[in-house]
């Protein structure tokens, strides 16, 4: 570990069960019932699950049909993501009065680096304590918090205590946390990875700590040098206030399957609207198109192709996304559709960015 005085004091803020929460809030008739935003009990994916629907097994990512096998008395609730853009940006701005240093990880979570911040509070705990105090009264809703050194340690901590919790691990305690820990709680680490590291006989960190660096880049390739580092509490990554966006995405699962190419392209024309409307409200184009196309039997394809110009309307994207989905035929019915635009002009931002740090 370094010197004390090089410690930030970095908090991860999560929200519990954010669309859950906003449908319930909203909602009275609601509360304490087991909702799942998104699905249905025919089709569909969940996208969230109340903690009363989470006590049958419900989870983000599963589908309709599965959910309601778990949760009989499940209640699906169609999403509405422009509400909740709304509550995340009044929470937001709350981060905003403690720190400009606020990293968004999405609608829900983010990191907030409150070494140096606009209260003047040394404790980044009491300031924790503070923010989930304000956006339960002026919000709402509840929150959950780690705190630690840095944005890894930070991001495990706040699952600790979930929900309306909070976790602080102190610089003295980062690595015997760590090495207590369950190599599947690991921020970072999949499935995937846990039965790979499984067979290797790497249950905990303290079990990850024994391995060498050479062992683990063995088996884990650049990852590895990753893994050894953070278990040993080290990992460096600023918090950024400013994410460049790498890709922009439009989707769209239906109720009745496609059966056609014809009735594809109409869903593609709509896509392609939704698509248009983010590009050009944030002053976006890129270079290379991406077809996603998902079939009944959950199978997943995508197609792309890159142009030698940057576009952001919709009448080139769809062009593109016609001539992908032409080149070679339906295996099955399809069940989503969806146009991603990538390599995009932000990256050449970001690169501008970089140039003018430089001193001549």
């Amino acid at each position: 570990m370094s010197d004390a005085l090089t410690y930030r004091k970095i908090i991860h803020v999560d929200m519990d069960a954010f669309y859950a929460s906003v449908e319930q809030m909203d909602n009275p008739a609601l509360r304490g019932k087991p909702i799942a935003v998104g699905g249905s009990e025919n089709r569909g994916v969940v996208s969230a699950a109340s903690y009363e629907a989470r006590k049958f097994g419900v989870r983000s990512a599963i589908s309709g049909v599965l959910a309601k096998k778990y949760c009989p008395e499940i209640i699906f609730v169609r999403p509405r993501f422009d509400r909740y853009k709304e509550i995340s940006n009044k929470i937001h701005a709350i981060f905003h009065d403690y720190t400009d240093l606020v990293e968004p990880l999405s609608l829900d979570e983010a990191y907030l680096d409150v070494t140096q911040n606009k209260k003047g509070n040394p404790s980044a705990s009491l300031l924790a304590e503070e923010i989930r105090l304000r956006i339960l009264n002026e919000v709402g809703i509840s929150a959950s918090a780690g705190i630690s050194i840095n944005k890894f340690v930070a991001k495990i901590a706040s699952d600790v205590n979930k929900p309306n919790g909070q976790k602080t691990v102190n610089p003295d305690e980062v690595e015997a946390f760590l090495e207590e820990l369950p190599i599947r709680k690991f921020y970072g680490v999949g499935k995937v990875t846990t039965e790979k590291m499984y067979q290797l006989g790497i249950f905990t960190g303290t079990d990850l700590k024994s391995k060498s660096v050479e062992f683990l880049e063995k088996h884990f390739g650049k990852s590895g040098a990753f893994y050894y580092n953070v278990v040993r509490g080290i990992h460096n990554s600023e918090v950024k206030s400013h994410r460049i966006t790498k890709s922009v995405a439009a989707e769209n699962t239906f109720d009745v399957n496609l059966t056609s190419e014809i009735f594809m392209l109409e869903q593609l024309d709509k896509i392609a609207t939704s698509l248009e409307r983010r590009l050009k409200k944030h002053n976006i184009s890129g270079k290379t198109v991406t077809l996603k196309i998902k079939y009944s039997d959950f199978t997943q394809q995508t197609r792309s192709k890159t142009l030698p110009y940057f576009i952001s309307d919709k009448s080139l994207i769809l062009e593109t996304v016609e001539e992908l989905l032409y080149q070679e035929k339906m295996k099955d019915s399809v069940r989503l559709l969806g146009i991603s635009l990538n390599n995009l002009n932000t990256e050449e931002k970001k690169a501008v960015v970089v140039q003018l740090k430089f001193t001549f």
